[in-house]
């Protein structure tokens, strides 16, 4: 991007940089300002659970998006064409379900299982764990997915500041990691619910003012469509990844798409959001605006991607070249490349301030989800392993600095894993989420919907579904073989410099379902299974009546 840069303190600095530091020093305002409002761990974890219909929507919105919703999809969109959207589908169907049928009843059930602050917590309480097994192994599973997850943000949001402003990588993830870490650590849940309400805005401005310009510049849809039929016609076809060469339609690939809706209602830190709302009463215009809001930004990415076919294939290609490199637009026509679409567009065609606005979404959409991660675990590690098994008589205040010491502790452990080998890290993002979505997702659902399930059911539902997301991902790999591609005359296909052009198969195509879709069946059955075989205590009985007829009382 061309513009004038001066120097400030040392560093070369333009319109896109102080856009950039507004952004940060606001985030890092909110952190202080909600430091002065935390008194209790209750504040510090669910916000003394005061968040009102807005914030509790579009802070959880934030914290599900990550760098997906301005890079993920978009570059899905790019480099595949429009049957990549059948993803985007299927996400909001899940999310539209896990507020519909898990909000209003989690919220009910958390305050009256003895107040639980947490996921671990609430398991605890609903099935009265005396034995405390339930409460580890559910900390386990966090710890170890969340590891991933964490470290994949922190690459992103870092790689935006290297690619952005061509700073060392090492640099940029020091400089996201510790704006993260400052309004987290200091303001807890109630700091990094605004933070991603605000972001939130922000990433809805950016997927909103950029389709309205391409629009412009194409002289509406059909314009755009036209452009991209021209150059790529298979990206208008709704289903052209779902067939093979012989026509068969590809179930394996469909259901994996399909899989990702259920992800969201085992997701820790987006369920802390339903456990925070103000009440029960709340959820519905939270809903509505959650609903919305998503809604809004998976089209705005669906179509930046879109569009971006045409701007970097088209009539607008020169323009495109004037102010970006060349290497700049070759790099999108590869899979890891074309996730900067969002990023290139943004630099071509808007003037430098309002471009470091818009690149501002994308570290949003980053930070809203990190911060979330790292409340979400040093929540659960003070208050499910700290508290009752090491300082049961720890005072209010002790509480909230021993989850401030683990936010800069499991953030520790991001950034190492963010240092290591990147692209694994980010491959593993996938198999986070269907970690926590195996593994909590069908315990959270019978928990609020079969009065009979059990602790025993509770616990072999977790284990199930995380044991086998991990090994079928080991699968997976274990039956790729690499191979040399033959032509259809029987002959080795040879790269530009006479290499022999290898391809990846995996040899028993079963295993190519995302994981998501067996360990979230084969909890299911382990819940019902050992339910059966176990006895309900009365007092979790008993407690189920109670939630039961209170949930009855609120509107739905």
């Amino acid at each position: 991007m061309n513009y004038t840069k001066f120097d400030f303190l040392g560093m070369t600095v333009g319109p896109v940089e102080i856009a950039f530091l507004i952004y940060l020093v606001f985030m890092i305002g909110i952190g202080i300002w909600a430091y002065k409002r935390t008194n209790d761990s209750s504040d510090y974890m669910l916000g003394g659970r005061g968040l009102g219909g807005a914030v509790t929507a579009l802070s959880a919105g934030a914290s599900d998006m990550s760098g997906w919703i301005l890079m993920g999809l978009p570059g899905a969109i790019y480099f595949s064409g429009l049957s990549d959207s059948w993803l985007a589908l299927f996400l909001i169907i899940g999310a539209y379900l896990n507020w519909k049928f898990i909000a209003g009843r989690l919220r009910a059930y958390t305050e009256i299982a003895d107040n639980a602050l947490t996921l671990p917590d609430y398991f605890a309480g609903r099935f009265h764990d005396a034995g405390k097994a339930l409460r580890i192994v559910a900390v386990l599973v966090m710890i170890v997915f969340f590891g991933y997850y964490i470290g994949s943000g922190l690459v992103a949001g870092s790689k935006l500041f290297e690619s952005s402003f061509g700073y060392d990588y090492n640099t940029a993830l020091l400089v996201s990691s510790i704006v993260i870490i400052s309004y987290t650590f200091l303001g807890g849940f109630l700091a990094v619910s605004w933070t991603d309400f605000f972001q939130g805005l922000i990433i809805m401005t950016a997927l909103i003012v950029a389709p309205i310009v391409l629009l412009v510049e194409y002289n509406g849809l059909s314009g755009i469509v036209e452009a991209t039929r021209e150059i790529k016609p298979e990206a208008v076809s709704f289903t052209q990844g779902f067939f093979d060469l012989e026509g068969s339609f590809k179930w394996i690939a469909f259901l994996s798409l399909a899989a990702w809706g259920l992800g969201y209602f085992g997701q820790p830190h987006i369920l802390a959001r339903f456990m925070a709302v103000k009440s029960v009463n709340t959820v519905p215009q939270a809903r509505r605006i959650g609903m919305s809001w998503m809604i809004v930004c998976v089209l705005g990415a669906v179509f930046i991607g879109f569009a971006g076919i045409a701007f970097f294939g088209g009539d607008f290609n020169a323009k495109a070249y004037v102010l970006l490199s060349a290497e700049d637009v070759a790099v999108l026509n590869t899979a890891p490349g074309s996730e900067k679409v969002f990023l290139l567009l943004t630099q071509a065609l808007f003037n430098p301030w309002l471009a470091g606005f818009l690149l501002a979404a994308i570290l949003a959409a980053v930070m809203s989800t990190i911060d979330s991660q790292l409340l979400a675990v040093s929540s659960s590690v003070t208050e499910d392993v700290y508290k009752p098994y090491m300082r049961p008589n720890a005072s209010e205040k002790e509480l909230v600095w021993v989850n401030r010491f683990i936010v800069i502790l499991v953030a520790g452990i991001g950034i190492s894993v963010a240092m290591g080998d990147s692209r694994n890290v980010l491959n593993l993002v996938g198999q986070a989420w269907a970690g926590f979505g195996a593994s909590f997702g069908p315990v959270i659902i019978f928990s609020l919907l079969w009065q009979r399930m059990t602790r025993h059911g509770a616990l072999a539902g977790i284990a199930t579904g995380a044991v086998t997301v991990l090994v079928w991902d080991g699968l997976e790999k274990f039956y790729t073989k690499e191979v040399d591609r033959i032509n259809e005359f029987g002959q080795k296909v040879l790269d530009g410099n006479g290499d022999v052009i290898v391809d990846k198969v995996l040899q028993v195509p079963l295993f190519g379902l995302y994981e998501m879709l067996p360990g979230f069946i084969l909890s299911c059955i382990a819940i019902v299974v050992v339910s059966k075989l176990t006895k309900v205590a009365e007092t979790t009985y008993n407690q189920f009546d109670w939630y039961r007829n209170e949930f009855k009382k609120y509107k739905s």
